[in-house]
């Protein structure tokens, strides 16, 4: 399994900077296509330059993105780039204050997925067919241990965990790959 750097967040106020709408599709964005200047972004989001630039500052203040100082700036227009690191929150002994922050973000994360996998919904059948049929939702109930549903989510990561290289690396991507979501959860149904 590939290691990946994961911050342990313990403020709260970086949870809700993360849980905006509008600074989640930027920080997707930036994962997905790279570097990009807050006019980039500001036309694939249907968002004003300015209002870009103040949300990208924001996830820069808690060191989720940074100035790509390295590449060359176009015009007064700066790029940015997504800081490759895995994060980290909460657990029953966290402070209400963090957790109600962890649960906005989730919610807002959660929300913002959902809408993805609805546009896939609506695009799919526009898909090659090998495209189309390895896209897949998968939904079931099961009966189990808190041990073993803890054993099922370092399977699940530890298969996500063997490509996550691939993220900040493009050299890295084999010809034909495409950044592919995922989501799974596992939580007791009563």
């Amino acid at each position: 399994m590939s290691e990946w750097p994961t911050r342990e967040i313990t403020d709260p106020t970086m949870l809700r900077a993360m849980a905006h709408p509008l600074r989640l599709k930027l920080l997707n964005d930036l994962v997905i296509n790279g570097p990009s200047t807050a006019t980039e972004l500001s036309e694939r989001h249907q968002e004003s330059a300015a209002n870009c630039s103040w949300h990208l500052r924001q996830l820069a203040k808690f060191g989720l993105i940074e100035e790509a100082a390295d590449l060359p700036t176009k015009g007064r227009n700066r790029p940015w780039r997504w800081v490759p690191m895995g994060n980290r929150w909460g657990d029953a002994s966290e402070s209400p204050e963090l957790n109600m922050a962890g649960d906005e973000l989730i919610t807002q994360m959660m929300g913002f997925e959902f809408a993805e996998r609805q546009a896939w919904e609506t695009r799919k059948r526009n898909e090659t067919k090998d495209w189309y049929d390895a896209s897949f939702a998968i939904q079931s109930i099961a009966w189990m241990t808190a041990d073993e549903l803890a054993a099922i989510n370092e399977a699940i990561r530890e298969l996500l965990m063997q490509h996550v290289e691939r993220l900040d690396d493009p050299a890295s991507r084999p010809e034909g790959a495409r950044p592919i979501r995922f989501i799974a959860w596992g939580n007791p149904a009563h």
